[in-house]
């Protein structure tokens, strides 16, 4: 009867998270990376997909874009301020509005994705500053300076936490002495509660959400953790040691950027720079979890991992100017493949295909999601932006594959005739 009890509560929250997840954010479905989308070309003409706008007036950024109110929303740098672009749905700039201060060190450029719910939108900067914005006039609502006033650290690359809503709950893990992990109200941008200090440095992840065990968590990582905290109360549940591989310099900062991937009671987490990825189990009843198995195959830098048909495919991190694209088994961490095309990049998935985008020259190539071989069907060059990295991850919405070089953002026309 109790494993029963447990079982229903975890389906309700599923629902629940379900519902309140009728927003527009980081990697979707619930930042998994694969897309809810269907009615999609399964090849592109040999020049690719029709191009059907460009803008490339945006100041410098790797944010990927979100939707909400007939517009679309990303993020950029201008001198030392994150500023949030409001675009109309022909790539049209509407208004920006300076949400926060930009990092000001390696990297600068804008890093995290809006968060789009109703007509509000929320952002993070690169010095962690959180802000509601209206949606439709770009008039702030409410900011915090998250970090600041919560004692945060940073990594030497600042903060690339893409807002994370959840019912009235706005969450950000600044890490440092006091904190790891808080919940805002989102609608006044007032403190809920704070988690215990892990005394870590927050990494550049985008946690996700989880129901199990009866329990609604958070899952995120820090440079030397992956954990999960109870939101319900701030609660730290578990966590397990996601650390420093020997030959990495001791005097550089990890690159924790991937966000998790959790189906069924596991959580897999990867780190670039040899760090190697790893599965982890959650104990039944939801306070401890161990490593079930590690890889060092899909070494993923911060292109993101998707899982599809039971089978997790991505990039991995050679060196920081290449990589090769991989796939290993969820269940056991085998290898199934390992191919050089291009360059190490980002990857999302939808209706069975992978999408690529090589983040040394802009290559994106379409295929299907294959444990059996790297298997291309179609590719081409993203020519638009200044020089630079493709570091931001593609989206596809409403048969649209929009893709961003810099300063650069482009649509281009993937719906199936």
């Amino acid at each position: 009867m109790k494993s029963l009890t447990l079982i229903l509560l975890s389906v309700l929250l599923s629902l629940q998270y379900a519902d309140a997840q009728q927003v527009s954010e980081w990697r979707p479905e619930n930042r998994s990376g694969v897309s809810a989308e269907t009615g999609l070309l399964k090849s592109w003409p040999a020049e690719g997909p029709v191009l059907l706008w460009s803008n490339p007036g945006l100041s410098k950024g790797n944010s990927s874009v979100s939707f909400g109110n007939n517009t679309i929303y990303t993020t950029g740098i201008r001198d030392s301020a994150d500023v949030l672009y409001a675009l109309d749905m022909n790539g049209k700039l509407l208004w920006q509005t300076i949400m926060g201060r930009a990092w000001n060190e390696s990297f600068p450029e804008s890093r995290a994705t809006p968060t789009i719910e109703g007509n509000k939108v929320y952002t993070c900067s690169g010095f962690g500053d959180i802000a509601c914005i209206d949606g439709i006039s770009g008039k702030i609502i409410w900011s915090y300076k998250a970090s600041e006033m919560n004692k945060g650290t940073f990594g030497a690359w600042g903060i690339a936490e893409s807002p994370l809503l959840d019912g009235d709950k706005l969450y950000f893990s600044p890490g440092g002495p006091e904190t790891m992990t808080i919940a805002l109200n989102k609608s006044t941008g007032n403190l809920i509660w704070k988690s215990v200090s892990l005394n870590d440095k927050p990494g550049y992840v985008s946690p996700i959400l989880i129901a199990y065990a009866g329990k609604k968590m958070l899952v995120n990582v820090s440079l030397g953790h992956v954990f999960a905290v109870d939101v319900s109360n701030g609660e730290i549940l578990w966590t397990v040691a996601h650390e420093r591989p020997e030959s990495y310099n001791p005097d550089w900062d990890l690159i924790k950027c991937t966000t998790p991937l959790y189906h069924s009671g596991r959580v897999y987490v990867t780190g670039g720079y040899n760090t190697g990825g790893m599965m982890i189990n959650i104990a039944e009843n939801g306070q401890s979890a161990n490593v079930a198995w590690t890889d060092s195959v899909l070494d993923n830098h911060h292109g993101g991992v998707v899982l599809v048909d039971g089978y997790i495919y991505g990039s991995n991190w050679l060196n920081n100017s290449n990589g090769n694209w991989c796939c290993i088994d969820w269940n056991t961490g085998k290898k199934m493949w390992e191919e050089h095309w291009n360059c190490k990049g980002s990857i999302i998935s939808a209706e069975g295909m992978l999408y690529i985008y090589d983040e040394k020259k802009g290559n994106v190539g379409l295929l299907r999601a294959n444990p059996a071989k790297f298997d291309l069907v179609s590719s081409f060059q993203v020519t638009l932006g200044a020089s630079g990295p493709f570091w931001a991850h593609p989206v596809i919405h409403n048969g649209i594959l929009y893709l961003r070089h810099n300063n650069a953002l482009m649509a281009y026309d993937i719906k199936a005739k």
